[in-house]
């Protein structure tokens, strides 16, 4: 089994990109580190940016360069931009329009024990009801290098919110990406399971567990949160029973993007696997997905209650 982590597949192809393009830039606020930045920074040193642990800066420095035509990639812990910085994201990129691509990385619980002040498990929530952003949680490394040429491309504002460790390979040689559009990773009739980000491996991982008890179940990647793949939606709605799966708050994450298409266009049965509305356990981030459930036998069994 082939592992990678997803921000070095992004740091990689991003370098490739900008030392072609002198308009790509990277800002960063003592992160180089743990986003993998550190290669670009020596490669290109006069497209990258260092603001120091200053997230609300970076963001008004980011936009600042997007306004002088620029297309910067401002870049580090998810939880701190996405909080921390929340009036910048809304007004100076989302309000205003411009191209920056925020990078999120230690999304969800990556951080783990480090704790609540340190997980983003309320990112999506927030910045689903801040008009203007496209919105991106990568499964693995090959999607992310396919998103990272997207973004490098686009004018569109876009928060990318991806983990820290090396995670699985969903997608073999060049992953199938379109923005807005569901890749359907697996069909079945039984349920669907919709999942983001790094669940979508597990996820895969329990319809073949169901597989082996007889429950074909359909498997799809919701790579996009904004612009949502709401035909996808109601097509996984077809089998009568749907559960999302995510490293988020169940409150305004996938699950709730998902229930909102289907209490308005398709009303259907669903769970929504995520995590839940408390303080949050502590551990390692395998720790706390064995807990919550968040693992393939756990999405498997949620699968089962619905049957």
């Amino acid at each position: 089994m082939k592992t990678e982590a997803v921000r070095m597949a992004f740091t990689r192809t991003l370098l490739e990109l900008a030392q072609k393009d002198p308009t790509l830039f990277a800002v960063a606020t003592d992160s180089r580190g743990s986003v993998t930045l550190t290669d670009f920074a020596d490669a290109l040193p006069n497209q990258f940016v260092e603001c120091g642990i200053a997230e609300q800066d970076a963001i008004g420095i980011s936009a600042g360069l997007a306004n002088g035509g620029l297309r910067p990639f401002v870049c580090g812990p998810a939880c701190f931009y996405s909080l921390r910085s929340a009036e910048q994201v809304k007004v100076d990129v989302g309000y205003s329009h411009m191209n920056v691509k925020i990078i999120g990385v230690s999304g969800g619980v990556s951080y783990g024990a480090l704790g609540s002040t340190h997980h983003a498990t309320q990112d999506i929530a927030l910045l689903r009801a801040t008009p203007g952003l496209q919105i991106f949680l990568p499964s693995d490394g090959p999607q992310m290098e396919a998103l990272t040429r997207y973004l490098a491309q686009s004018d569109e504002p876009a928060y990318v919110r991806m983990g820290r460790g090396a995670v699985p390979t969903v997608y073999e040689g060049e992953a199938p990406f379109t923005p807005g559009k569901a890749n359907c990773l697996r069909r079945g009739v039984n349920a669907a399971i919709i999942a983001c980000g790094e669940m979508v491996y597990p996820s895969l991982q329990a319809a073949e567990i169901l597989a082996g008890e007889g429950t074909e179940v359909s498997v799809y990647d919701m790579h996009t949160l904004r612009p949502l793949d709401e035909a996808a939606i109601v097509e996984a709605a077809q089998t009568g029973w749907v559960v999302t799966v995510e490293e988020h708050d169940v409150h305004g994450g996938l699950g709730g993007a998902v229930a909102e298409v289907l209490a308005q266009q398709k009303p259907t049965r669903m769970r929504i696997l995520g995590l839940p509305d408390e303080k949050l356990y502590t551990g390692t981030s395998a720790e706390v997905f064995e807990h919550y459930g968040l693992t393939p036998q756990g999405i498997a069994q949620a699968v089962r209650q619905g049957r």
